[in-house]
């Protein structure tokens, strides 16, 4: 036996050594971490369970034993994070380039399989150059098989909506490696470091002729402000590992328990006083909403998510009185907060993730509507814009709405209006609810009564004025459309009765197989 363990230990040792001392550095010197390196960050007191130690790659590996890649480039383990069971897969760039094999797929197959057993997250650092082409790996290597990964994609499916998964890009992730990060629900990347693209840039010379960096065809910056796949940038390693902890912490563990909740000194019922100074006197300039969000949470602590990507609207997890919410915002700063096509996506993803993890919903109204004309319609502005209507009318857990200012068109739908089930739905005193504002109104009643010609300028104050009490929310507030007529000081407090309000709430819907969101 003790012969035996000493083999064994040095089997492990040598297994630690990854690439070698050569690629290690190299790994070092580009300003990444390594695979095991990541783990022990990211797992409490870097204590962990390791899964498949010894798998390495069929084929040369087998016989003459010339090529054993250490781990078969991936390092997969269970550990707690925050006193929580966490499932990890880390590829390790210093060996095969990180490269996806039969073996150590199937450990991540195994890996994913206690996840989804044992209904725990799953989190990938991925640093790898995808799939693997070795022309010494013999067949269960070979090409047509993809090494297995196949079954990673589906089985993400399955995992979709059961389990939280975080994919973050730490370096590389290129064709197979790439569809993990599509399929995840959060994807932090490294800045200037993390990529991802379905043909790395090789490819794209070989097939398109284009010549093109990594970093310019699918980098971090690309896909958190142009694409809307990354969900945010982090400048390293470490700052990145730190966001997952804290995504992870708004979560539960499976989609069967409720997030958890922690104890906050701040109170429910505080009163925020600046929030009277917030709103500019002129309806139509802008401000932060940002600022309200923040004199709304706790302690003004949020986690924003995609925060350079569709910046007309804020997606991003708080807390209210210890509890998780994720609050959808429209943004007056950025284009008036008009909704179009990226906006649409990046909000109805939002809440379908919130939705499936029993994240209570905060929505905060000023929306002009949707962006209109000939650009937006031939994006397909109108399946976007109904994605998110689809995904407003299937969310099942507590919903609380805030109208701040504008509430016009179908943007007052899709942010949670009436119609759409808010628990409690509340309005400042500058609110207004409209299928359009009084300029809108004024055009199209103008057209009819003076035809092409403009109205008179007397006159168009006067229409404008009486469009406008129209809409005024004492009016709205008088046929019963919303709950009350809130003062903004307290808007924390409202929103915090309406989630108690909501908290053991049950939401009956028909049977289906399945509801059929556009795409």
């Amino acid at each position: 036996m003790r012969e035996l363990l000493k083999d064994l230990e040095a089997r492990r040792a040598e297994v630690r050594k990854m690439g070698g001392e050569d690629k290690v550095a190299k790994q070092h010197s580009r300003g990444k971490l390594t695979a095991r390196e990541r783990l022990a960050a990211f797992f409490d007191d870097g204590v962990h369970f390791e899964v498949g130690m010894h798998g390495t790659q069929m084929g040369l590996a087998a016989g003459d034993g010339k090529d054993r890649p250490a781990a078969d480039a991936v390092v997969c383990a269970f550990g707690k994070v925050d006193g929580r069971m966490v499932c990890a897969a880390a590829y390790d760039f210093t060996v095969k380039g990180g490269s996806i094999g039969h073996t150590g797929e199937e450990k991540v197959t195994r890996l994913r399989q206690m996840a989804l057993r044992g209904r725990w997250p799953i989190v990938w650092f991925i640093d790898s150059a995808g799939a693997r082409i070795d022309p010494g790996a013999s067949h269960p290597d070979s090409i047509s098989l993809f090494a297995g990964s196949g079954h990673l994609f589906r089985e993400q499916v399955i995992m979709s909506g059961v389990v939280p998964q975080v994919a973050a890009m730490v370096g590389p992730g290129a064709a197979g490696t790439a569809y993990i990060p599509g399929l995840a629900d959060f994807v932090p990347m490294v800045k200037d470091i993390g990529s991802m693209a379905l043909g790395g840039p090789p490819l794209v010379k070989a097939m398109t002729g284009e010549d093109i960096s990594e970093q310019e065809l699918g980098g971090s910056k690309v896909h958190s402000t142009k694409s809307g796949v990354g969900d945010g940038e982090y400048k390293n390693d470490a700052e990145c590992i730190t966001a997952i902890k804290k995504y992870l912490s708004f979560f539960p563990s499976h989609c069967e328990e409720e997030p958890p909740r922690i104890a906050v000194t701040d109170p429910t019922d505080r009163r925020e006083e600046s929030l009277l100074d917030l709103l500019p006197e002129n309806p139509r300039k802008a401000y932060d909403m940002y600022k309200l969000i923040a004199a709304l949470v706790d302690h003004g602590e949020y986690f924003d998510i995609k925060p350079r990507f569709a910046r007309q609207i804020i997606t991003c997890l708080a807390r209210i009185g210890g509890q998780s919410v994720g609050i959808v915002a429209n943004q007056p700063n950025h284009m008036g907060g008009v909704l179009d096509v990226d906006s649409s996506d990046k909000a109805a993803r939002f809440m379908q993730i919130c939705d499936a993890f029993n994240i209570p919903l905060v929505f905060l109204q000023d929306v002009p509507g949707f962006m209109i004309g000939s650009k937006v319609e031939h994006e397909g502005i109108i399946r976007h814009g109904a994605k998110m209507l689809h995904v407003m009318s299937a969310a099942t857990v507590p919903k609380v709405t805030v109208v701040v200012r504008k509430a016009y068109g179908a943007g007052y739908y899709v942010m949670c209006g009436r119609a759409y089930e808010p628990d409690l739905i509340v309005g400042w005193p500058t609110s207004e609810i409209s299928v359009m504002g009084p300029e809108g109104m004024l055009g199209i009643a103008a057209r009819k009564l003076f035809g092409d010609a403009p109205p008179p300028p007397e006159l168009k104050q006067q229409m404008v004025d009486m469009l406008q009490k129209n809409i005024d929310i004492m009016k709205v507030a008088g046929w019963g459309l919303i709950d009350d007529v809130i003062d903004p000081r307290d808007t924390r407090r409202a929103v915090a009765w309406g989630l108690e309000l909501a908290r053991h709430k049950r939401v009956e819907r028909p049977f289906k197989k399945r509801g059929i969101i556009p795409v």
